[in-house]
């Protein structure tokens, strides 16, 4: 009975696979990308949110997301809080914008709710199209080298000083050592292609930590905690003003890049490619564009496709059921919240700062995966390396990934308009050009 519901469900022998293959996949999968469980909330509760919320929301929306791109598109694709996503909602417009995360959230929320419009007018592709090359790569790299700063922040590397804005750090602190013993451990793992190196990096690392006494053993099991503190506390009316219009496109944005991105990447391992193209395209962005909104129901940024979803491909992953697997290893992590509040919680350095020692490898190190894309800018025409170098380097700079994508649009726009291939270029980046320097216009009056 449960062996003709599964087939009928998943269609396993169509796919050439088995129930063992595809819960192999599932779980590796998780392996590969469960450090968002605890990477995830030590971000975002920067911003205010509980902890023990955050981590719910960010559990339920991947569970939620993943289960249902299993069952309603049959691809072997886990989603949660995107990378770059939350480090924008945490860093630009939570902490540096000054936005409660109640609006933030309400923002993410518009954005899936636009999302799902696109998707279903068929609209994604035609923007798409339009964003440049040399925009999307540069945005890419520069969200990378933002969170990789972060990450060496949070590692105790990088200290603000007054004369130079940052300065090296006290590193032979025992936080900052034991960073640096995460970072070589996880890179050496990494080197070695050991599944979910990630993951383990961050485990050996708590368990080092807890030897030198930076992390506080709390347990590893309890009862959830409770996710009232973020569930529907977004403020969606809040979002409603022009200055916020650019924060919800830039979320919008980025999680366009990330979809279609991720999809493209891991359809081509798993052979799903039909003539250039991927069957139930639409689907799979529809289930990306409603998770969103889940998302931000129960507390927690832009939820989008994983390119982790590979490693579970590659250990054979064909249908829906791998994502099942995946969703419900989400799902069963809530009842693990100390062991996540252990690693995911920070150090009190003293003077105000607040440390991350276990975490923070992850984030450099995820940084660094994501800065691969500036081998793919063309170097050779500066109307497209300049504002792809503007991109990447004022988004750490300012520590904004709305400000970076901004400069890029205007400086594109007019190096392109003044070069004589104006007419190379889609009108929708003229648009978002001019909103851009309205936006800079408008913040700059208020």
């Amino acid at each position: 009975m449960l062996k003709n519901l599964i087939e009928n469900l998943f269609k396993l022998k169509d796919n050439n696979t088995t129930v063992r293959t595809e819960i192999i996949a599932g779980a590796t999968t998780f392996m590969t990308m469960a450090y968002i469980v605890f990477v995830n909330p030590a971000m975002i509760s920067q911003t205010g949110m509980d902890f023990g919320s955050a981590m719910m929301a960010t559990c339920i929306s991947a569970a939620f997301a993943t289960i249902l791109m299993g069952l309603y598109v049959n691809y072997p694709i886990a989603l949660a809080a995107g990378m770059g996503e939350n480090a924008f909602f945490t860093y630009a417009v939570c902490m540096t914008m000054g936005i409660s995360w109640q609006v933030a959230l309400g923002c993410v929320f518009i954005e899936g709710i636009l999302f799902v419009i696109l998707t279903l007018f068929k609209f994604r592709q035609a923007l798409m199209d339009a964003i440049p090359d040399a925009i999307k790569y540069g945005t890419a790299c520069g969200i990378g080298v933002l969170i990789a700063f972060v990450g060496l922040i949070d590692a105790g590397f990088i200290v603000g000083h007054p004369a130079t804005l940052v300065t090296l750090g006290n590193i032979i602190s025992l936080p900052t050592l034991l960073a640096a013993f995460g970072l070589i451990i996880t890179g050496v793992m990494l080197a070695k292609k050991i599944r979910g190196a990630l993951l383990w990096g961050i485990l050996a690392t708590a368990i080092m930590g807890v030897f030198l006494g930076v992390v506080k053993y709390q347990g590893f099991v309890s009862m959830p905690p409770s996710m009232a503190p973020t569930f529907l506390k977004m403020d969606i009316a809040g979002t409603f003003n022009l200055g916020l219009l650019s924060v919800v496109f830039i979320f919008l944005f980025m999680d366009l890049f990330d979809t279609v991105g991720t999809l493209a990447g891991v359809a081509e391992l798993g052979g799903f490619m039909r003539h250039g193209k991927l069957p139930k395209a639409g689907k799979a962005m529809l289930t990306d564009a409603v998770g969103t909104c889940v998302g931000a129901a129960c507390g927690t940024p832009t939820v989008t496709s994983y390119i982790e979803s590979a490693a579970g491909i590659a250990s054979g992953g064909r249908t829906g059921l791998t994502a099942v697997v995946t969703g419900l290893l989400f799902l069963a992590t809530i009842f693990f919240f100390p062991l996540i509040k252990m690693i995911g919680g920070g150090f009190d350095a003293g003077g105000g700062a607040i440390l991350r020692p276990v975490t923070a490898p992850a984030l450099i190190i995820v940084g660094s995966m994501m800065v691969h894309s500036v081998v793919k800018v063309n170097w050779q025409d500066y109307t497209d390396s300049i504002p792809a170098f503007l991109v990447i380097i004022m988004i750490p700079l300012t520590f904004s990934i709305g400000t970076g994508i901004a400069v890029g649009f205007i400086s594109y726009a007019a190096l392109k308009l003044f070069t004589g291939q104006g007419r190379k270029v889609s009108w929708i980046v003229y648009l978002l050009a001019v909103l851009f320097i309205a936006r800079f216009i408008y913040l700059k009056a208020m």
